[in-house]
This record gives structure tokens, C-alpha cells and sequence, in this order.
């Protein structure tokens, strides 16, 4: 998050509100606090739905390199992973003093998982969360003090472990269900319906490939992503279709899907990113997708689109 970036949020924030948009999620390792201190002053006296995260708490002092972590102008701390009952509990009072507001709806466990932090670390984290973290959780939930709880995560298999220790309201899934991707309909989907738990799809445009980027699951694209995608971008020409609109408005036909968030970085990206939601897609271009093996057969295709113009 730089000086920049600050500027861009604090003008455009208020108009994603503006324009009928509600939910903000944030955590405590956006900028090591700062991105918490920002959203709490925007949102404060407005109508909004807002989740954080826990399973980072943060200490004093930078680490050596904050920009590696994809934070060049932090706050002066640093994130160490913890998932225990007291850590769950001090992060969310410290989520709450950041913010200074009253009201969190939703609370994620953020960047558990293989994917973060190796299958034998893992092991030991998922542990804690499954003895120890996770009654924080609840309890907070049933107290009121948060409506929701869920995982924040890039990945699919420690959402479906996550089934078998507790009662999910909702995961944040980046990345795993898109235009590009749709495993989750094979098994986390039905396991989620089954449980009633929603989906928040994070990442829609893959780390940006499906908007004219090369960077794929947060590196360089692999050769069978490039093609799959020029393959897609191919259907959206034929049907004068924006791929980006596309990326966007695909995850929205899932009933279980709830919400999607793009990742905005500046008013540009905003108005930009309204022009796809509002976007006619001819049901032509759903259907040549699906013929063309673009789809998995079970995925829903987008009927009609709520938020169109005129």
C-alpha cells in the first residue's frame, strides 16, 4: 500500500458506496494495520458490511524487508501467524481499536493452509484452529460480537478440512472459482451447500490474467493457462465481449456465491470495473463456451445481469 494507493482509497471509497456498494474487507496484514486505520475512518457513520481477518497478529517493529510482503509504506509492525483461542480474541479487539468502529460483520481466518505455510506447519496450524481457535470464533459469533465467520484463503482443500471442525457461515475463496477455474464445483461446492455455507469469491480475474495480464495464482502464468485463456479471450471477441466483464459476472450465477471482490487500486480500476458489471453478454457467449469445453459442465451460466444499465 503506498502513499498513492492511500490517496486513490480515501476518494474512491466513498463513492463505491455512492454507487450502491456495501461490503469491504480489509485485514490486520494490509499494510501491517494500515489499511484498517483507513477503512474505519471512511466507513465510520456510513452503511456498510465489513469483515477483517484473524490468524496474524501484529507486533512492533518492520521486518527487514516489508516491501517482499507487498507492502512498501506499512505501519511499524510485523505479522506473526497465530491461531489460538487468545490470539484469535486479541487480534479481533485490535481489529477493533484499528477501526474504531462498533460494528464487524464478518471475520475470516486468514491464510491458513498448505499454500502458505507447507503441509508440516500446516499441520500444526490447523491443529490449534481445530482445538483452540475455532471456539473463539463461535464464541464470538454467538455473543453478537460478529455476525459471520469463515476462512480467508487461495485454497480449496483446507476449506472442505475446515467443514469437518465447525459451523462456517461463509468462506473468501481467491482465485479457485472463476472463468478460468471452477474445480470447487466437484466437491467444496456441494460440501457447502450441504452445510449451508456461502461464497465470497476473492480474485476473480486470477491474479490478473483474465484482464490482459501474465501473472496467474500470484506468479508467472504456465503454458496451459496461457492457452486456456487465449481461448477464452478468442469466444469473447467473436461475441464483442469484454473478457474482464465476463470474469466478473461468470461466479455471480452460483447460488452459493454471494459476492465477488476485484481488488480496486484506483478511481480508474472503479469506474472501469462498474463498466463490466453493467455489461448486455449475449447468452450466445455462455453457451459457445460451454460447446467449446471452455466450462465445467456443471456450472452455472449468468441468465441475466441485475446490474445493467437502462
Amino acid at each position: 500500500m503506498t502513499a498513492n494507493d492511500t490517496t486513490e482509497t480515501q476518494a474512491m471509497l466513498p463513492e463505491v458506496l455512492a454507487a450502491g456498494y456495501r461490503y469491504v474487507d480489509t485485514a490486520p496484514f494490509y499494510g501491517f494495520g494500515k489499511s484498517e486505520r483507513m477503512i474505519g475512518d471512511l466507513l465510520r457513520g456510513r452503511d456498510y458490511v465489513l469483515s477483517t481477518k484473524v490468524g496474524r497478529l501484529l507486533k512492533p517493529g518492520l521486518p527487514a524487508d516489508p516491501a517482499a510482503m507487498g507492502w512498501p509504506d506499512p505501519l511499524p509492525f510485523h505479522p506473526v501467524f497465530d491461531y489460538s483461542y487468545d490470539a484469535i480474541m486479541r487480534s479481533f479487539e485490535d481489529s477493533q481499536q484499528r477501526l474504531g468502529l462498533d460494528k464487524i460483520d464478518i471475520l475470516f481466518v486468514h491464510d491458513i493452509g498448505e499454500m502458505t505455510h507447507g503441509a508440516d506447519d500446516n499441520a500444526h496450524h490447523f491443529a490449534t484452529l481445530r482445538d483452540s481457535g475455532y471456539r473463539a470464533l463461535d464464541e464470538l459469533r454467538s455473543a453478537g460480537n460478529i455476525k459471520a465467520i469463515g476462512l480467508g484463503v487461495n485454497e480449496v482443500q483446507v476449506c472442505r478440512d475446515a467443514l469437518t471442525i465447525g459451523d462456517w457461515d461463509v468462506f473468501l475463496l481467491a482465485g479457485r472459482y472463476t472463468l478460468l477455474e471452477q474445480a470447487p464445483l466437484d466437491d467444496l461446492f456441494p460440501e457447502c451447500a450441504a452445510a449451508g455455507t456461502q461464497i465470497i469469491v476473492g480474485g476473480p480475474y486470477n491474479s490478473g490474467i483474465l484482464v490482459g495480464g501474465t501473472t496467474w495464482n500470484y506468479g508467472d502464468a504456465p503454458e496451459q493457462v496461457i492457452t486456456r485463456v487465449s481461448a477464452l479471450r478468442a469466444c469473447a471477441d467473436r461475441h464483442n465481449v469484454p473478457l474482464p466483464a465476463a470474469a466478473l459476472q461468470f461466479p455471480l450465477a452460483h447460488p452459493l456465491v454471494v459476492s465477488i471482490i476485484p481488488g480496486l487500486r484506483s478511481r480508474a480500476e472503479l469506474t472501469q470495473t462498474l463498466d463490466w458489471v453493467a455489461t448486455d453478454i449475449p447468452a450466445a457467449f455462455w453457451h459457445d463456451l460451454r460447446a467449446e469445453g471452455l466450462l465445467h459442465p456443471k456450472a452455472p451460466i449468468p441468465t441475466q445481469n441485475p446490474y445493467k444499465r437502462g
